[in-house]
């Protein structure tokens, strides 16, 4: 491991240099353009060989290095989230006026797809140093946030033949990612009425707006009968314009449906379409639905996890500087009680009361504990392919939640870089040992045979379901707008 140590020392500059320059750029999903020019170019000039538009996707991409041997692979993501533009390092809401498209990294996508590339380019240091075989590979993988680009891609058979896929999220603490998720559908409920004078003639209309309204309280009176762990969200994204005295043609509304499993997520995706139905009949209007993007609930593997679990605790507690701890003290006085106990309470156990500014350790691994995170991650369909482990490591101050502006503005901090650095070490180090010792990987790949049931893995996304930027109606929509 000493020339490791070498190997990081050396690059780290170069790779957090690459994770600020993505902060900066911001780009939201599929337009990660100029984010994912950066990592191939730079990947490209590592020796690895960059396949371009993977599934048919221009911000996707996959590098591979080696030609013999398991297929490691990392999972690297690089979009934004809208509305989150930042200043970085500042200590209030501070929106940047100069961001593109007003987004911001407010899920830490830019420390993870360099933090990701950086174990890629470290196991080829360690292959070319020991000799040892293996396939390396870096997927580049946009619109995890709000465009699921890993269903896409798994739907494509781009993950078939890997043997093993290790990932990782910038959080405020460290520990492996043992938690199920959540699989979840988004679609697009578009109401079509017929316009109208409001005070002439309303007789004559049909409002769109009036069955968008309708459907959002037919969806709020279905949660009484939903099961306790489903989630439905939405966003009114279409009013039907700005003029009140004029009965709205056009109206329409995101929903994101979650649930526990798949055929959960698509048994209530039909409810809301049928209360969708509903608002249309009441309304006297149409309703045409489109499935923009799904993707499945997690698998965990015990053997993949238990092997990441052990490096996360080879590398020792997280060391910063004063200044670093002082920063992020900053940072946690801006947050309130409530989010920084939401952390807090599942960590109850190593904090012992006490609320760090940094949180410096690893959390315990329970291989039979069977927790949900209330959320969704793309990574799931990767999960039924091939065996997958992830890692959470701290890169923010303690309790700093996801999708806000602190975690934004403490995206470039130095924090922020050590744990960066950190993940990068402990997923090359987690490789390192799947390739030394084969037998772990069968026994993860026959793991997740049995987490199956003998299930193939079949992807959420129809099969006839477009790429979002590729939908004719979603350009005619942006074009009204």
């Amino acid at each position: 491991m000493e020339l490791l140590q070498d190997f990081f020392a050396r690059e780290t500059p170069r790779m957090t240099a690459l994770a600020d320059r993505i902060w900066s750029l911001a780009e939201l999903r599929y337009a990660e353009t100029a984010s994912a020019r950066l990592h191939m170019d730079a990947l490209a000039g590592s020796g690895f060989r960059i396949t371009r538009d993977v599934a048919g996707i221009p911000t996707a991409f996959m590098a591979e290095w080696g030609d013999e041997g398991p297929v490691i692979a990392f999972l690297g993501e690089y979009d934004a989230l809208s509305g989150l533009n930042q200043q970085s390092g500042a200590l209030v809401c501070t929106p940047s006026v100069d961001s593109p498209g007003l987004a911001g990294h407010g899920c830490g996508h830019h420390l993870l797809g360099a933090s990701a590339h950086f174990a890629a380019i470290a196991l080829q240091a360690h292959l070319q140093a020991s000799g040892q075989q293996a396939r390396v590979r870096y997927y580049g993988c946009p619109a995890e946030e709000g465009g699921s680009g890993k269903t896409f891609m798994a739907r494509a058979g781009v993950f078939d033949d890997v043997d093993a896929a290790l990932t990782w999220h910038p959080a405020s603490f460290t520990g492996v990612f043992s938690q199920s998720t959540l699989a979840n559908i988004q679609a697009k409920f578009i109401f079509h009425g017929k316009a109208s004078p409001a005070a002439h003639s309303p007789h004559l209309g049909r409002s769109a707006l009036d069955a968008v309204e309708l459907m959002n309280v037919g969806v709020n009176y279905l949660r009484e009968h939903m099961p306790p762990d489903a989630r439905v969200h939405y966003a009114v994204t279409d009013s039907g314009g700005m003029s009140p005295n004029v009965v709205q043609a056009r109206a329409e509304v995101l929903y994101l449906v979650r649930a526990a499993r798949n055929h959960e997520a698509a048994e209530l995706y039909e409810r809301v379409q049928n209360v969708a139905r509903g608002a249309a009949l009441m309304t006297g209007c149409k309703v045409e639905t489109v499935f923009d993007k799904a993707c499945s609930n997690l698998l965990q593997n015990t053997t993949l996890n238990s092997a990441l679990h052990a490096r996360l605790l080879a590398e020792g507690a997280l060391a910063v500087d004063a200044g670093a701890q002082s920063k992020a003290a900053d940072f946690q006085a801006t947050l309130s009680a409530d989010e920084i106990d939401a952390v807090s309470r599942p960590l109850a156990s190593v904090l012992r009361g006490k609320v760090p500014a940094v949180f410096e350790g690893v959390a315990p691994y329970d291989p039979d504990a069977n927790d949900i995170l209330f959320g969704s991650t793309d990574v799931a369909d990767v999960s039924w392919i091939t065996p997958t482990a992830q890692a959470w490591v701290a890169c923010y101050a303690f309790g700093t939640p996801m999708h806000s502006w602190q975690m934004v503005s403490q995206g470039q901090s130095a924090l922020a870089h050590a744990g960066m650095v950190r993940a990068a070490r402990v997923l090359a180090t987690t490789a390192i040992e799947l390739v030394r010792r084969p037998g772990l990987i069968a026994q993860a790949k026959a793991e997740l045979l049995q987490r199956r049931q003998g299930k193939p893995y079949e992807c959420p996304i129809p099969a006839d379901v477009p790429l979002p930027f590729l939908r004719p109606q979603d350009s005619q929509a942006n074009r009204n707008r």
